[in-house]
């Protein structure tokens, strides 16, 4: 693993990340105004479905293609046998699927989703299945090669791609009612992920042949390892998002035993996963973009027996997770609000990002451990764990939900992060000797966070300025103030900031 290529990489999809979310800001806030809470929520009962077809047809050959791409090319062998049959897998897989959701559209939005409005998005996101498996693959393929610009763009594209979609044909659909802006919606989403496809395949159609000293796999022997590694992937995948489906469609229904109506209820599910949480993995753009880079660089490592470089980068990324997390955690409960305000003009949601602050710290930490344990070749342990979340989750929604309303499904997911975390890297512990300092990675950012908190709630009254611009100015002075106390009490080093410039 070349020195500084995971950090590389990392930057140009946290660029990507970072200019598809504000644009998804705008998007959102603009559905948001358009359609209101109860449409978004429409909207989010399709998405858990959608991440269902991505999870069995997408994420695992993904993910595996670009672990054994990256060791194929450590190797000095081809890696296209690989892209290839895992295209040719996966794309199969997307169509069959597609036209099952196609056909029984209807049955699928009134006896699974208990909302007849998503037929017709239904109907039409059948259609994008195939691109978005062939995208995936071969983006993998570029992850693979350590090439992470071509897939940053096509990100960028797809985002765009959604934007422009939504705002030419959202003024003719939308005033048919929720059902037409919720296709409208997911017509974008479906243009997008074409668009985002062609890109890639045309980046791969014209980059050069790479260079090779030995055979790659045969079709046979590339195949078997693509299932040996997608497999268990896609069935932890898959697991979690069968449970998450069934839990985001089991809310409304726990949460109108709490004693809201179904608007209320569609309204309160939309506010928490349409609206709070894209706002909590906002700032965890670097650490997914880490997450997809340290796969291959993981793998490539392994294949050379590198374990002090290998230990170095799980160490520092670990770290850097938790120092994010915990950054981000302070920024949400001591300006939840504000933030909600400023974002979508609507303060109510800021009681939903005020608890799920507390939350940040292990859903970022377990963004990282889940990379780790890829390129390590811990897929049964991502498995085993990550269902063991969801369990802990649906049974929050079940139990909690209609005595603590929303926030009982807020508190089953700090649970359950709080566990798998705890699972994985205990997991990563055993594959890799680490010298993991809890001071460093827990008590200090802690300590710091706290501080943060109470400064800038004894600071925000005394600034005397619009609204949104003393939110600005009281997030800048947190961030300086957080990552200058990082410095101060060795947290970070120079050595630590060196290495990423």
């Amino acid at each position: 693993m070349e020195k500084g290529k995971v950090i590389k990489g990392a930057f140009i999809l946290t660029g990507a990340n970072i200019i598809t979310r504000i644009l998804g800001f705008f998007y959102r806030v603009y559905m948001a105004d358009t359609i209101g809470a109860e449409g978004m929520g429409l909207y989010q009962l399709i998405m858990p479905l959608y991440m269902l077809v991505w999870s069995l047809t997408s994420s695992g050959f993904s993910t595996a293609i670009s672990k054994l791409t990256a060791a194929e090319n450590a190797a000095k062998k081809d890696p296209r046998p690989i892209l290839r049959c895992a295209a040719l897998l996966s794309v199969s897989l997307s169509i069959v699927i597609g036209v099952v959701i196609h056909k029984k559209a209807d049955f699928i939005a009134i006896h699974l989703l208990n909302d007849e409005r998503c037929a017709l998005s239904l109907h039409l996101i059948s259609f994008c299945f195939p691109f978005m498996a062939l995208g995936s693959c071969v983006r993998g393929y570029f992850f693979g090669m350590q090439n992470s610009l071509p897939p940053a763009v096509s990100q960028v594209a797809e985002q765009i791609t959604r934007m422009a979609v939504i705002f030419a044909i959202g003024s003719l659909l939308i005033p048919g009612g929720i059902e037409y802006a919720c296709a409208a919606a997911v017509t974008g989403m479906c243009v997008g992920e074409i668009v985002s496809c062609i890109y890639v395949v045309i980046c791969y159609i014209t980059r050069r042949k790479p260079t090779a000293r030995l055979k790659g796999l045969s079709k046979k022997a590339a195949c078997k390892s693509i299932l040996w590694v997608a497999v268990p992937l896609t069935l932890n995948r898959l697991a979690s998002s069968l449970l998450s489906t069934f839990e985001n469609i089991l809310i409304p229904s726990r949460l109108m035993l709490y004693g809201l109506t179904k608007t209320e209820a569609v309204s309160e599910f939309g506010r928490l996963t349409g609206m709070a949480m894209p706002l909590l993995m906002f700032p965890s753009s670097f650490l997914t973009a880490v997450s997809i880079t340290i796969v291959p660089a993981i793998s490539e490592t392994c294949e050379r027996h590198n374990v002090k470089t290998l230990k170095t980068t799980i160490e520092k990324s670990i770290l850097f997770a938790a120092i994010t997390g915990f950054a981000a955690s302070a920024l949400f409960i001591s300006l939840p609000g504000e933030i909600s305000s400023l974002i979508y003009g609507d303060a109510s949601i800021g009681n939903i990002l005020f608890m799920l602050g507390f939350i940040s710290p292990f859903m970022y930490v377990n963004v990282i451990l889940a990379g780790i344990l890829n390129g390590l070749g811990e897929q049964n342990a991502i498995f085993i764990n990550g269902l063991t979340g969801s369990v802990i989750c649906l049974s929050f929604v079940w139990f909690a939900v209609p005595r603590l309303g929303i926030y009982g499904c807020i508190l089953g997911n700090l649970v359950s992060m709080t566990v798998v975390s705890s699972l994985n890297i205990h997991k990563v512990s055993k594959n890799v000797d680490l010298g993991l300092n809890a001071a460093d990675i827990f008590i200090k950012p802690l300590l710091i966070s706290m501080f943060c908190i109470f400064a800038v709630r004894l600071i925000k009254p005394m600034i005397h300025l619009p609204k949104n611009i003393s939110t600005i100015l009281c997030a800048a002075a947190m961030s300086a103030m957080f990552a200058l106390l990082l410095l101060i009490t060795g947290t970070v080093s120079t050595a630590d900031l060196k290495r990423i410039s």
